[in-house]
């Protein structure tokens, strides 16, 4: 009872309260100190993740590439090639040009598009003939086999280009589709102040997830820029080895600027909508093909479908 009248006393009252509030003003100011930040912890962790997954996709690929990129030609492939003299015979700068825009480099992958444009006709040919000689020969006559081998035989002459004109056309859908972001990015990285070299460093190391036929593109055009005298050659091998008009349109800008001093940011947020109207041109273009493509699938299973559930109650009545 003596406990609760000192209480009650104006003075010990007023003691108890300031001593309440300034408990809960020490509890008020740390308790931010002691709250764990979960969001920064997090996103912390997301990003030491992300690096480790960019290092460890970075060295896959050069791993993947280094035998495309960098080995020379060996056995049995140069051997033939060197003997038959098939560089006077098949090269051309043509060839080359588009084994770049394919991402196949170096000696090697020459060599090997040269003995495969001189040998697959003469295995299709030689195949076609022991064929339609030996196994089967379809109730026809000699001259129209020795015929069909001959036109086997020029197929397989044709057959290497058809290949490496796919391989040249995915890379370039590929590159189209990150194109424009890719753009982008380089914008933004010219109006922050960077140089152009780091600039195409930085954004091939992001659109590397999108792209990465055009992540490569883009580090070689960093290491060109780095160690050529002339950056206009730099911006022309980029433009060679992609053959898209996106690209050459970048490429000249690139040039003129160099030459005259012009601003860039305009140029490319000019480039960058053009770019993004062509993809999706492309993706109008392939949307508007699909009723004509869907008329003989519809008329083959659907339509018989639909008449028989139509036309099957009226039939049965009227044979009954």
């Amino acid at each position: 009872m003596d406990f609760l009248y000192s209480l009650t006393e104006p003075e010990n009252a007023l003691m108890l309260l300031a001593g309440l509030a300034a408990f809960a003003t020490i509890v008020t100011l740390a308790m931010p100190l002691l709250v764990s930040d979960k969001l920064g912890e997090r996103m912390k962790y997301v990003a030491t993740e992300r690096e480790a997954l960019r290092r460890q996709f970075r060295e896959d690929m050069a791993r993947q590439r280094t035998d495309r990129l960098r080995h020379d030609p060996r056995g049995f492939v140069k051997k033939v090639v060197d003997q038959l003299n098939l560089h006077e015979l098949l090269e051309g700068e043509e060839i080359k040009g588009k084994l770049k825009q394919a991402g196949l480099r170096g000696q090697a992958p020459l060599y090997t598009f040269l003995f495969f444009r001189f040998v697959a006709p003469i295995i299709l040919g030689l195949g076609t003939l022991l064929y339609l000689f030996l196994v089967d020969d379809f109730d026809m006559r000699g001259t129209a086999r020795i015929a069909i081998a001959f036109g086997a035989m020029i197929i397989g002459f044709y057959l290497p280009n058809i290949v490496l004109q796919n391989m040249v056309q995915r890379r370039q859908e590929s590159i189209q589709r990150a194109f424009p972001d890719a753009l982008d990015l380089l914008l933004i990285c010219v109006e922050s102040g960077m140089s152009i070299e780091a600039a195409f460093g930085k954004v091939s190391t992001e659109v590397g997830n999108s792209s990465i036929e055009l992540m490569e593109e883009m580090t070689l055009t960093t290491a060109e820029l780095s160690y050529l005298q002339d950056r206009r050659v730099a911006y022309e091998n980029l433009a060679s080895r992609t053959g898209l008009p996106g690209v050459k349109g970048l490429c000249m800008s690139l040039i003129q600027a160099e030459r005259y001093g012009t601003p860039l940011g305009q140029a490319l947020r000019v480039m960058a909508q053009e770019n993004r109207d062509i993809r999706m041109a492309a993706a109008e273009k392939k949307a508007a093909a699909l009723p004509p493509k869907l008329t003989v699938p519809m008329i083959a299973f659907f339509l018989p479908a639909l008449f028989a559930v139509i036309l099957g109650p009226a039939a049965i009545q009227f044979m009954n």
